[in-house]
Parts: structure tokens; sequence; C-alpha cells
């Protein structure tokens, strides 16, 4: 019987998992630079988390199960109500602002394609405790740091932003009731992937006329720069209630951000408990999904229990980050650990010597592979040696036996005599 992985997962041989690591590395490596602090919780929690957060219809779209208690409890598919849970019990002995960030493995009970897997890795920064605008761009400005050290720049992705509050003003202005408000929003969201006459036919039944629908549909089919605020407001009919849409224009150009970011109402993310700015990162040849989104969730940790706490955050899925760097050529040529020395055994002699030069140099705190090859040829041990792209190659050969070793560089080609015993600071060297 050949089995098979499940569906919507991957198996990571080595190349693919050094691949993973590189991912995981640079988002560890932003996050730590721009002052956050790594966190996790468990990978799977209490059904009702989730409930709480997104409400029943979240059920059918989780990996969820009984435990032996009766318990219903569910593998976590975001990481969202495990910070709000984790910040709510803890919130007043936490420094303010609380910056986090964690790569957590995730899973989602959904239909597989280009760009979602049922299985994924996600990058989440969250920062809770500031309730000003310096928080939206600094959280923006470390998905945009990413970005830059992937070699991925603003004329590939940009960050397209809008603010819930100031859509649901142009959506009010257009003439859609307050009890429909959030079924304008679902259309927004999934705009893209709907037919223009659907979009149309629905606008239509949110109750607004062939003019509105218009309106509707160019309100969220155009981009404005950072610093267009004014030439937004014109557009939408708007010039009210913009203050934080104004103070967050601001603070992304204090941020060196303009050139990465659009202002674009028709981004409103469809999950509700988004409460202010919202953005998605789009790659801007329209070949992939959405490579992440985010923005203000400022009532959700007080809905787990907690005390009021502005938040601010976004998570980056690794699936279509991946498919964009191969797709770009942006994934380097080699990737994984490079070993310090490749030992080899030519003689007898080298054969008694190897294991003890081998444990000695990781001991040392090299990294030291060995051929288990029984060849004595020279030539094809050395290529093994280049293949796995060792610093060095140490051949033992019958000078061992008086407690030396030949040390190849094998970048110059330079090949000299080193005592044994000596042989961990050479190559260090």
């Amino acid at each position: 019987m050949k089995l098979q992985p499940p569906k919507g997962t991957r198996d990571f041989y080595p190349d693919q998992m050094a691949r993973r690591r590189y991912l995981h590395d640079a988002w560890r490596r932003v996050s730590v630079r721009h002052g956050f602090d790594e966190v996790d919780g468990p990978i799977f929690e209490s059904l009702d988390l989730y409930k709480v957060k997104s409400g029943d219809g979240i059920v059918s779209e989780l990996f969820h199960f009984q435990d032996r208690g009766d318990r219903g409890l569910a593998i976590r598919p975001e990481f969202t109500p495990t910070l709000a849970r984790m910040v709510a019990a803890k919130a007043n002995a936490l420094p303010k602002p609380v910056k986090w960030f964690c790569t957590p493995n995730l899973c989602r009970a959904e239909k597989p394609q280009r760009g979602r897997l049922r299985e994924f890795d996600q990058w989440n920064i969250d920062m809770l405790g500031e309730a000003g605008p310096i928080a939206d761009a600094e959280v923006i400005a470390v998905a945009c740091d990413l970005l830059r050290e992937l070699g991925v720049g603003p004329g590939l992705v940009q960050v397209k932003l809008s603010h819930r509050e100031v859509v649901r003003q142009v959506l009010t202005s257009l003439g859609v009731p307050d009890d429909k408000i959030n079924d304008a929003f679902t259309l927004l969201d999934g705009k893209a992937k709907t037919p223009p006459e659907v979009f149309a036919e629905k606008a239509k039944a949110l109750g607004l006329g062939d003019e509105q629908v218009k309106r509707f549909d160019a309100m969220c089919s155009q981009a404005y720069a950072v610093g267009e605020i004014d030439k937004l407001c014109q557009a939408a009919g708007i010039d009210d209630k913009l203050e934080d849409l104004r103070a967050i224009d601001k603070a992304l150009s204090d941020f060196g951000l303009s050139d990465w970011c659009v202002y674009d109402l028709g981004i409103v993310r469809g999950l509700a408990y988004y409460t202010g700015t919202v953005f998605e990162l789009h790659v801007t040849t329209g070949k992939e999904r959405a490579l992440g989104g985010g923005g203000r969730y400022d009532k959700l940790i007080e809905l787990f229990g907690g005390p009021a706490m502005p938040a601010v955050g976004f998570g980056m899925g690794d699936v279509v980050l991946t498919n964009l760097l191969e797709d770009e050529g942006l994934l380097p040529e080699h990737i994984g650990p490079r070993p310090d020395a490749y030992v080899i055994s030519v003689t007898d002699t080298g054969d008694a010597q190897l294991p003890g030069v081998v444990s000695t140099l990781r001991f040392a705190g090299l990294h030291a592979r060995m051929s288990y090859k029984q060849t004595r040829k020279v030539g094809k041990l050395l290529k093994d040696a280049e293949a796995c792209r060792a610093r060095y190659a140490v051949i033992l050969d019958d000078q061992a036996a008086s407690g030396a070793a030949s040390v190849k560089d094998l970048a110059s080609g330079r090949q000299e005599s080193v005592a044994l015993d000596k042989l961990a600071d050479r190559l260090r060297g």
C-alpha cells in the first residue's frame, strides 16, 4: 500500500526544509530588529475560543475533535485568538506596548489551491496598548522591511490600506442601510473573485440604484497614494471623520513607507472584529492572492475578558510568499548549512583516525561531515566535498599516524599540512 501525505499538506525534504528555515529565519530576524518579542501557544485550543472571535460558522473551517473528556477542541487555524487569550490573562502585568511575533504552524479545513493549503506556516506581528497611528505604521513597516530583505521592492508588492469606519461612512452616503453594512463589507471583500455582473446584482440587493452601484464599484476600484487623502475624500464624497486616516497618512510618510502604500477603499477585510485601519499586501502582477493582511482590532481583548486595549497586527503565510520568491528568482541558489570541513580518508591509517578527527571537530563547535564511501579515489571524494559546499576538505592519509592531515581550501585550491591537534583552530581561521 502506497501512502500519501494528507491533501493540502507538504513533506519537507532537506532542500524544502532549508527553504522553510530560510523564511522563518528572515521572519525572526526582522521581527527582533523592530523590537518584537517571540511568543507561541498550544497547537490546539478549546473550540469555544474560536467561536468567541468568529461565531459558530467558523466550526466548518476547522479540524476539530472531542477529547477523552468529551471537550470540544480544534487545531489552531490562526494565532490571534490565542494571542488575545494570553494578553487578556496577564494584561495588567505586561509592559506596554506589547510587541509580539510568532511563526506558528496552522491548519484550516478548506479547499487546497495555488497559494492556499490546509497546513501552512504564518508570520504574525501584533502591537497592543498603543492607540496612536504610530502603531499602525510600525507594523506595516515590519512587513515592508521583511519584503525588502528578501529582495522584493514596492514595484512588485503594494500595501493597500483602507479604514473600515471611512468605508462605512461612504456606504451610508450611497444609501446602504445600517443593517446591510456588514453584507456590503462581505461583498467588497470578495470583489476580486466575483464576476462584474454578479457584483452589480448583489450591490443592487443592498438597496442601491444603478448610479449608486456604479459609484460603489468605482469607490473600490481606485487607488490613491500616500499624501492624497484630500483627493480620495473628494472622490468618495466624504469630508469629515477622517482624523484617523490623516494621522495614519502622516505616520506612513514619517516611516518612509510612501512608496509601498496606497489607499484602496475596496479593502475592508472580511473579519468583523476589525475596528479601524485595515490593509493587505498585494503582488502588483495580480498573479497571486494577497501575501498577507491585517488591521486594527481594538475591541478583541475585551471580548476575551481582558481590559480595553487598542491593538493592531497582521499575518503573512508562507505559501504565497514562497511562490512569489520562486517565481521571481529571489531565493538564493544555495540555502542551508555550509560545512566547515568534509573529512575523507584515503589510506588504512586514515580510516583508523577518521572517527576521532570528525568527533574532535564537532565537539569543538565546527560543522564537520565525513565520507562513508569505500574508495581511495581522492578526486571523487573531493567532488563530494564540493557538492556539499564545504569550506575545507580534510584529507587523512598515512601522515595521520604522525598526527597530521592535509587541509585543502576548496575555494582557492590551496593545500597544506596541519597538525591534528591544531586542526580545529586552523579551520576556524
